[in-house]
């Protein structure tokens, strides 16, 4: 038995000299696994399908955020415009009121920057209504014959319309305006309370923009520390200022490329002695703010205009104008005075401006440009890392 026992514990101490060091004892009782719960939905997925379907749900709320803005913006449309003109007003007299700021108090900086602006565009629009005025008589007989040379030219290859099918065309214009005399009458009515609500959202951009002259800072100030959390106002500041100068300069930058396309045009039409020269300078002027849409259509205003008073060899000549205009905007304009201010794709710009006038209108083809250059700057300026 003595020997049994050393046998076995000999065994034991053998087992026990043969085992690793760290190893499980023989003796030891594994405890039960628990049975593995089954995958994960998520893991069933596709790594690219998760991504997308969490984008997506975030991209839902952004949509639904943006839809509401909009609509709210929509009920209060002369609001949102009124501020939108006096934020431009804004960006273009802010900095000749800083200079006069060196030398004057700030409220008689604010008034005289307002009133000599006022003071301008009114004689700009009297000096377009005198010259209109002087060649009324002159361009109704120039219209006459141009109006003769176009039915002349219709009769020609490869149109070759009858002798009387402007005159039925005529005869059915006055047929439909006497037919419906009532109805365009009533359209006319309605449109003085569209000039009641132009005169008032003026009057508005107006008494904005004294505030905005003399104490926007200020009025920033008190917004963000009203409304905002302590730990959020550095974000913000970092936003508003971006969005500003983006705004800033691109307004600036619309007012130049107008200007230079305005006085090209007009130059131009005076050499050609196109009627109405200088009414069509100043619609060059504003559809400028339209970026690749508004210099086209104005321009072609002036090739019909052409075409009645001169003849359609000038008209042709308006035509070689529009597209020099186009590639000088597109390609010299455009990326020398606005690159610092708005880095948007011309395709971007596009969609951008046909988006708008489907919302909006012309109103609306107006602003989707600032519109999408200030969000775009406000995501840039909240990726980067603050210093």
């Amino acid at each position: 038995m003595v020997g049994d026992a050393r046998r076995s514990g000999g065994g034991r101490s053998g087992r026990t000299r043969g085992a690793v060091l760290g190893s499980r004892p023989a003796y030891s009782v594994r405890r039960p696994v628990p049975p593995r719960a089954g995958p994960v939905a998520a893991e069933r997925t596709v790594p690219w399908l998760r991504v997308a379907a969490s984008y997506a749900w975030r991209l839902i709320l952004v949509g639904i955020a943006v839809y509401g803005v909009f609509s709210v913006l929509g009920s209060f449309q002369l609001i949102a415009v009124a501020l939108f003109a006096a934020l431009v007003v804004t960006s273009v007299l802010r900095p000749p009121t800083d200079l006069l700021a060196r030398f004057l108090p700030r409220p008689l900086c604010v008034a005289l920057t307002l009133l000599g602006s006022v003071v301008l565009l009114l004689g700009l629009l009297a000096l377009v209504g005198s010259a209109v005025a002087d060649e009324s008589g002159r361009l109704t007989g120039e219209f006459r014959g141009g109006v003769h040379r176009i039915e002349e030219w219709l009769r020609r290859p490869p149109l070759r319309l009858g002798p009387g099918a402007l005159s039925r065309l005529q005869d059915q214009v006055t047929h439909y305006v006497a037919t419906h005399r009532s109805a365009l009458i009533g359209s006319a009515v309605g449109e003085l309370g569209r000039v009641v609500e132009l005169v008032t959202g003026a009057a508005l951009a107006l008494f904005a923009s004294v505030f905005f002259l003399h104490s926007g800072e200020r009025l920033w100030a008190w917004a963000r520390n009203r409304l905002l959390p302590s730990g959020a106002r550095a974000m913000w500041d970092r936003a508003g200022g971006a969005a500003w100068r983006t705004f800033a300069g691109y307004t600036r930058g619309i007012i130049i490329v107008a200007a230079t396309n305005a006085v090209l045009v007009g130059v131009v039409l005076l050499v050609l002695e196109v009627p109405l020269a200088l009414p069509l300078t100043l619609l060059e002027f504003f559809a400028a703010f339209v970026p690749l849409v508004g210099s086209p259509v104005a321009l072609g205003v002036a090739t019909v205009v052409a075409l009645a008073g001169r003849g359609p060899w000038t008209a042709v000549g308006v035509l070689v104008l529009i597209v020099v205009i186009g590639q000088l905007e597109g390609h010299v304009l455009h990326p020398l005075v606005m690159s610092w201010a708005v880095r948007l794709h011309p395709l971007v710009v596009a969609v951008s401006v046909i988006a708008g006038s489907i919302v909006a209108g012309v109103i609306g083809a107006v602003v989707a440009v600032p519109l999408v250059s200030v969000v775009w700057a406000v995501l840039n300026a909240l990726r980067a890392v603050p210093p």
